[in-house]
C-alpha cells in the first residue's frame, strides 16, 4: 500500500468522512492485505503482552486495534450493497475467506483467550464501572461462542465452515442482484401500463432507455415477493407476468440458481452449531439475543399465526367478489391482491396511491418531515453540505447537529434504485461513534426508490414514506449514540432489539403535527385535505391480514430453515419451503411468503440467519412504546430526551432489556400490538 492510498491515514475531512473523491477500485485490495496484517499484529502484541492482563492492556487495546482494516471494510462493504461492480464483486469474494479466517484467527486465539478469560474470572476484583463491566462480559461471551474453547481439531473445521459459509454468502447475494436485473419485467406497448401514474411510466422509459430498450418500458424489481407496481396495474397479464418474475429469481437453473447454494448454508449452518454445543443454528443464534431461546421466539410466531391467517382469508373474500366485477368465474391470485386491495381501499376510505402521492414529495417528506420528527423529539438540526465528496452523485450529506448547536454527526441520505444497488433498504455506517477514539458517527440510510425523469418531482408512495422513517430511526440510533467503547456504538444491539426504535419512528409519519408539517401537494403547496388525513389513518389500518400472514409466513421459514438438525441435506428447496409453511398453518396460495427461500437475502446474505422473526418481536416493543408517548403528550423534547437517555444512546452498553424497563419502567406488553395489528384473538 502507497502512502498516497486515501485508507492509509485516518480521514481529515469533517468527522472523518472517507474521501470518495480520491478513493478508485484499485486502493481497495492493498489496503485490506495490510489492514489485515496490521490488525493480526496487533492481536498478537496483546495476546503475547508479558504484563499480566489488565482491562487497558488486553480489552481496551482490542478495542483501540485494527484501524486501518476498519476504515476499508466500511467503505468497501457499503460499497459492495448500494453501488457494486463486477470488480468489487470480485473482491468481495476474495476478500470474504480471508476475512472470516482472520476473525477466527482472533477469537481463537489461545494465548489471547486466556487472557480474556483470566480477567473475567476477576471481574469483580477490577473496579470496572458499568459500561467497561458490560463490555468485558460481552468479549468473553463472544469468545465462547466463537468456539474459543473447543479442542484443536474441532476448531479446525470450524474455520473451514466459516469460511465457506463467508464464500456461499457472497455468492448468493451476488446471484441475487445479477438475477433480479436480469428478470425485470421489459414492456413493447405503453397501453399495457394502464393504472400506473405518468411519472412511474416515465421512470420505466427511462430505465428502459438506459439498458438501450429506447421506446419500450422496464419494470424492476423490489427485494419483497409482492411488487408495489402490482397495486397499480390494470392489465391482469402483466401483473402475473411481473409477479411470475419476481417469485422466479434464483430457481430458474441458469449461474444465478440459488438452491443449491441456499441448502449448502443450511446444512454448514446446522453443523457449525453442533460443534459449538447447540441443536441446531436457530438455538445458537437465538440464545444470544433477547428472546435467549428459539421455542420462545417460534412461541409468538405461532401465537399470532391464526388470527393473522383468519383475517387474510376474509379479506380474500371480499377481495374476490371485486374481481369477480370484472372477470366472472375468475379465481384470486396473488398478483391480484394489490391491486383489489387498492379498489377495497378507495371504496372504503376513499383514498388511493394515486390520490396520496403527490402529497409525499421526497425532499419535503425528508425536510419537514423526517428531520422535523428529529427536531422537535431530539433538537436536531440538518444542514445540506454540498462541498462534502460523495461516492456517487445522487448521494445527499448533512451535517447533523445537537439541540445546543454543537456537532453530532453526518447524515448520507441515497434513495435511487439502481443497477449497482441491492434490493430493499437499509442503515449503515462509515463511521461508529466512540469517546475511547474521540469519533463522531457517520451515518447512510439506503431505499431503492424509481428515479423520475430529470426535472420531474420524486413523488413516493405511502409504503416509501413509512420506509423513510423507519431507515431514519435507525440512523438516529447511530446518530445519537454516546458510549464510550465502539463495539456499543448505535445499533450494536442484539438482532431481535435493532429493530425497535426504528419501528417506534414509524409512529411520527401519520402524528397530526408531523404529517400537516409535510404531507403538502408538491405543485400547489396545499395541504392534504383533512377528510384525507382521517381516512389515511383508517386506511393505514386496512390489510394487516395480508401484511401479518406474509411476514409470518417468511419468519417462520427462516426458522425451518434454521430449526434443521445437522446432516440434513435438502434437496428439493420448493418442496422443504411448501412442507414448512403447511405445517406452520401459513400456506396461503393468494398470500406467498413476504421472502421465498431463493431471494430471502435478509436470512442467506444478511444478519438476519434465524433472526427474521426480530421484527415482530421489536414491534412488541414499539407499540407498548408508542402508547408510552401517547400517554405522555406525543412529540415533545422531553420525551424524545427521555427516549434518548435511557435508551437511543445506550447503544449495546447494557442489557437491552434492561435499557427497555428503564425507559418504560416495567416489561413490554403485548396487548397493544395485537390491537395495532388487527389480531385480538390471537
Amino acid at each position: 500500500m502507497t502512502p498516497d492510498n486515501p485508507f492509509a491515514a485516518p480521514s481529515e475531512l469533517p468527522y472523518a468522512l472517507p474521501p470518495f473523491d480520491r478513493i478508485t477500485d484499485e486502493h481497495f485490495e492493498p489496503a485490506f492485505e495490510v489492514g489485515l496484517a496490521e490488525h493480526a499484529a496487533e492481536i498478537e502484541s496483546i495476546a503475547t503482552n508479558p504484563e499480566p492482563p489488565s482491562f487497558d492492556n488486553t480489552i481496551v487495546a482490542m478495542e483501540r486495534s485494527g484501524r486501518l482494516l476498519g476504515r476499508v471494510s466500511a467503505v468497501f462493504f457499503n460499497l459492495t450493497s448500494s453501488d457494486t461492480s463486477p470488480y468489487r464483486q470480485e473482491l468481495q469474494a476474495k476478500m470474504a475467506p480471508k476475512l472470516a479466517a482472520h476473525r477466527d484467527a482472533i477469537h481463537l486465539n489461545p494465548k489471547l483467550f486466556d487472557r480474556v478469560e483470566e480477567l473475567f474470572r476477576r471481574r469483580e476484583e477490577l473496579g470496572l464501572d458499568p459500561e467497561s463491566a458490560w463490555l468485558l462480559e460481552r468479549v468473553h461471551t463472544d469468545f465462547q461462542r466463537a468456539g474459543a474453547g473447543l479442542p484443536e481439531a474441532d476448531q479446525r473445521r470450524l474455520r473451514a465452515l466459516n469460511e465457506e459459509l463467508s464464500t456461499l454468502s457472497t455468492r448468493f447475494q451476488e446471484n441475487l442482484l445479477n438475477d433480479t436485473n436480469e428478470l425485470a419485467v421489459l414492456v413493447d406497448d405503453r397501453a399495457e401500463l394502464a393504472g400506473l401514474s405518468e411519472d412511474a411510466i416515465a421512470a420505466a422509459g427511462e430505465a428502459a432507455a438506459s439498458r438501450g430498450e429506447t421506446g419500450k418500458y422496464l419494470l424492476t424489481l423490489s427485494l419483497p415477493t409482492s411488487q408495489p407496481l402490482l397495486a397499480s396495474l390494470e392489465n391482469r397479464a402483466l401483473r402475473e407476468r411481473l409477479f411470475r418474475a419476481s417469485e422466479s429469481r434464483g430457481t430458474r437453473g441458469n449461474e444465478y440458481d440459488n438452491r443449491e447454494l441456499l441448502s449448502r448454508i443450511a446444512t454448514l449452518r446446522a453443523e457449525r452449531a453442533a460443534l459449538l454445543g447447540y441443536a441446531n443454528h436457530a438455538a445458537y443464534v437465538i440464545a444470544d439475543e433477547t428472546a435467549r431461546t428459539s421455542e420462545a421466539a417460534l412461541g409468538l410466531l405461532e401465537r399470532l399465526a391464526p388470527a393473522a391467517v383468519a383475517n387474510a382469508r376474509r379479506d380474500a373474500e371480499e377481495l374476490q367478489r371485486y374481481l369477480e366485477q370484472d372477470l366472472p368465474g375468475a379465481t384470486l391470485e396473488p398478483w391480484d391482491w394489490a391491486f383489489y386491495g387498492e379498489r377495497v381501499r378507495k371504496a372504503r376510505y376513499d383514498i388511493d396511491e394515486a390520490t396520496l402521492r403527490p402529497y409525499f414529495e421526497l425532499g419535503r417528506v425528508l425536510r419537514d418531515g423526517v428531520f422535523f420528527a428529529a427536531n422537535q423529539l431530539y433538537g436536531l438540526t440538518f444542514t445540506e453540505r454540498h462541498d462534502l465528496p460523495k461516492y456517487h452523485p445522487e448521494v445527499r450529506v448533512f451535517e447533523v447537529s445537537d439541540a445546543d448547536g454543537g456537532p453530532l454527526g453526518l447524515f448520507l441520505g441515497d434513495y435511487y434504485t439502481r443497477d449497482s444497488k441491492r434490493g430493499g433498504a437499509w442503515m449503515n455506517t462509515f463511521v461508529d461513534q466512540s469517546e475511547l477514539l474521540g469519533e463522531r458517527p457517520v451515518v447512510v440510510n439506503n431505499l431503492n426508490i424509481v428515479r423520475p425523469p430529470e426535472g420531474e418531482p420524486t413523488l413516493l408512495t405511502f409504503d416509501e414514506v413509512v420506509t423513510a422513517f423507519h431507515e431514519f430511526g435507525h440512523a438516529l440510533h447511530a446518530l445519537l449514540s454516546a458510549v464510550r467503547h465502539p463495539t456499543f456504538a448505535g445499533t450494536n444491539v442484539p438482532r431481535d432489539f435493532v429493530e425497535y426504535p426504528s419501528q417506534v419512528n414509524e409512529m411520527w409519519m401519520l402524528w397530526p403535527e408531523v404529517l400537516a408539517n409535510y404531507a403538502k401537494h408538491h405543485e400547489t403547496g396545499e395541504p392534504l385535505p383533512s377528510r384525507l388525513v382521517n381516512r389515511l389513518q383508517d386506511a393505514a389500518r386496512y390489510g394487516q391480514g395480508y401484511s401479518t400472514t406474509e411476514y409470518l409466513a417468511a419468519a417462520l421459514l427462516d426458522q425451518a430453515w434454521h430449526g434443521l438438525a445437522p446432516d440434513t441435506g435438502i434437496g428439493d428447496v420448493a418442496g422443504f419451503e411448501s412442507a414448512a409453511l403447511e405445517r406452520a398453518g401459513v400456506a396461503l396460495r393468494e398470500v406467498p411468503p413476504r421472502y421465498r427461500s431463493t431471494y430471502f437475502a435478509h436470512i442467506f446474505s444478511g444478519g438476519y440467519s434465524a433472526g427474521y422473526y426480530s421484527y415482530i418481536w421489536s414491534e412488541v416493543l414499539d407499540a407498548d412504546t408508542v402508547e408510552w408517548f401517547r400517554e405522555n403528550g406525543g412529540l415533545r423534547r422531553a420525551n424524545g430526551d427521555h427516549f434518548r437517555r435511557t435508551l437511543l444512546g445506550r447503544g449495546g452498553s447494557v442489557d437491552s432489556m434492561t435499557a427497555f424497563r428503564e425507559f418504560r419502567g416495567r416489561d413490554p406488553e403485548i396487548a397493544p400490538l395485537l390491537a395495532r395489528r388487527g389480531l385480538t384473538g390471537a
